[in-house]
């Protein structure tokens, strides 16, 4: 594999839902050392303000550690003043406050070696008709993420957008209006972070939408899991959609995908670490399966178009 295997470090620590914890809560400190312990692991991403600490506090235990670090995630949802928006929240001081965020984060990124850090804005959207005015909403979101993106050119700007969660519908929910908002923007190093559960959800084809991006120039990251298209469960890779991971793999083989990949993938039965540590393996495993079927099938398969050929030769391949 030519990419780079990273650790979302909040998949490590406490996970809990609405009915019950299943993950105990854990230290920055403690989930690095355990990171370090996790086998095929090359990086990890640590989140900004609850990990790296408002003023860097934490930068010092993150290069203590020797992990490299794929990015920096900024977020900008949980904290209660941005109940009602970050990027789109109505009063100004907010909105100023969420590029602050962002700018920061991009500087702590230099510092860390990651020069890239990644945004879900799943805090900002609308949960009912007349609730929003979108055209508000949509100018807000251009004027912050050019004015971050511009903060500095030698940082990336990754958005990962998501169909819904917390809103019932998010500002940016699809690849084709997140690239849309790239374009807005215009700034050469804001681009997006390809979730695959998240575009499984949308309705879209993983592969395809990770095509588009790279062809645009602006696939900056991946994050691997996966889902019955219903919810963002972030499920163990590969263990709904096979054909749909194998298929995203193959294009990343296409275009010479060698950047991070990270893996929203939360457990409610076992070990976190050990849920991660199988992630590796199963990526690893999925790789070999890529091989086993082979590049002549997989190719002949587009070159036809017809699934009764098709799939009676790529199944044939993985006895």
């Amino acid at each position: 594999m030519a990419y780079k295997n990273s650790i979302l470090l909040g998949t490590i620590g406490g996970y809990r839902d609405r009915f019950h914890q299943y993950q105990v809560d854990r230290s920055f400190e403690e989930r690095l050392e355990i990171a370090k312990s996790i086998p095929r692991t090359n990086g990890v991403e640590p989140v900004y303000p609850q990990d790296l600490g408002s003023d860097g506090a934490g930068l010092k235990a993150m290069q203590d550690s020797g992990l490299a670090v794929s990015a920096v995630n900024v977020n900008i949802k949980t904290e209660d003043k941005f109940r009602e928006g970050s990027f789109t929240h109505r009063d100004p001081g907010i909105r100023r406050e969420t590029v602050a965020y962002l700018k920061r984060a991009m500087d702590m990124s230099v510092e860390l070696g990651a020069n890239m850090i990644t945004v879900c804005p799943l805090i900002d959207g609308w949960d009912f008709s007349f609730q929003a005015d979108h055209i508000q909403q949509w100018r807000w979101a251009i004027d912050a993420f050019s004015e971050a993106a511009h903060h500095r050119s030698d940082v990336k700007l990754s958005i990962e957008y998501k169909a819904f969660e917390s809103k019932n519908h998010i500002i940016l929910p699809s690849m084709g209006k997140t690239l849309h908002l790239c374009e807005r923007v215009g700034a050469e190093n804001i681009g997006v972070t390809m979730d695959v559960g998240h575009a499984l959800i949308a309705g879209e084809c993983p592969a395809a939408e990770l095509a588009i991006a790279s062809e645009a120039g602006r696939l900056f990251y991946v994050h691997f899991n996966d889902n019955d298209r219903g919810a963002d469960w972030d499920m163990l890779p590969a263990s709904v959609h096979l054909w749909q991971t194998l298929e995203t793999l193959h294009y990343m083989r296409r275009i010479g995908y060698d950047g991070w990949v990270a893996y929203d993938v939360f457990t409610r039965s076992g070990d976190n670490a050990e849920a991660i540590a199988a992630t590796f393996e199963i990526m690893e495993n999925l790789e070999k399966l890529l091989d086993k079927i082979g590049e002549k099938t997989l190719f002949a398969a587009q070159a036809s178009g017809v699934p009764a050929q098709a799939y009676r030769d790529l199944i044939r391949g993985l006895l």
